[in-house]
């Protein structure tokens, strides 16, 4: 008699197991990527806040109008009025010689501003609750060293932090007003003039990732001072 061949896989059975092996490792490759994803927002998100923090620290304790100046309107050559003393005094030049609050609208502090140009709102950054440039870490935790002989540092790198200073509706600090709002006096209301309005400080954070052309926001920080 003729013995009888052992059992195997049929072609059929061999495919179906590939295909399902294949399927398995595609998902488990996706299932950590989206982990990997999510670790990184979570990390991104995290250094987003703590860097609007520090310019909340920074300015914690400054006015919100110039403590000499202060802010006001003054008439113009049409009749008009111009508001004076909003945005950075002249000679206010370098991030430890802001004073007040709204000498920080517009303004950008980032690792792409190598040096500062305040006139156009460009800043080194990002910075911490001192004003100093926070030096970046490389991939081995290596914190970068300042020139000897320029003192700069390299800058926490893809980092963007950007502030925007708005005055608001004293009973309704969702509503922003304009910069040079007043109101007049009304029966018992003595009116409001130009510097007695609360201000909406917010912090942006983006993240500009390698070869990106554009940063991501990470992080929006907001608080009224009154």
């Amino acid at each position: 008699m003729r013995a009888r061949a052992a059992g195997g896989f049929t072609l059929i059975e061999a495919a179906l197991a590939t295909v399902i092996i294949g399927v398995g490792v595609v998902a488990m490759v996706e299932a950590q990527q989206a982990f990997i994803r999510s670790n990184l927002w979570s990390s991104h998100a995290a250094s987003g806040t703590f860097l609007a923090n520090e310019i909340r620290e920074l300015t914690r304790h400054l006015p919100r109008h110039d403590p000499v100046t202060g802010l006001y309107l003054e008439d113009d050559e049409f009749g008009g009025s111009q508001l004076v003393g909003w945005g950075p005094e002249p000679g206010e030049v370098l991030v430890e010689d802001l004073d007040d609050l709204d000498d920080f609208d517009g303004l950008t502090f980032s690792f792409l501003n190598s040096v500062a140009d305040i006139a156009n709102g460009e800043l080194p950054g990002p910075i911490n609750a001192f004003g100093e440039v926070i030096p970046n870490i490389d991939v081995n935790g290596v914190v970068a060293e300042p020139d000897p002989d320029t003192g700069d540092v390299e800058a926490m790198n893809g980092w963007i932090q950007t502030v925007i200073v708005e005055k608001v509706n004293p009973f309704d600090t969702s509503v922003v007003v304009a910069d040079n709002a007043t109101e007049p006096p009304s029966g018992s209301f003595p009116g409001r003039s130009v510097d007695e309005y609360p201000l909406r400080v917010t912090v942006e954070v983006m993240y500009v990732a390698p070869l990106a052309v554009e940063g991501e926001l990470v992080a929006r920080v907001s608080w009224i001072v009154p």
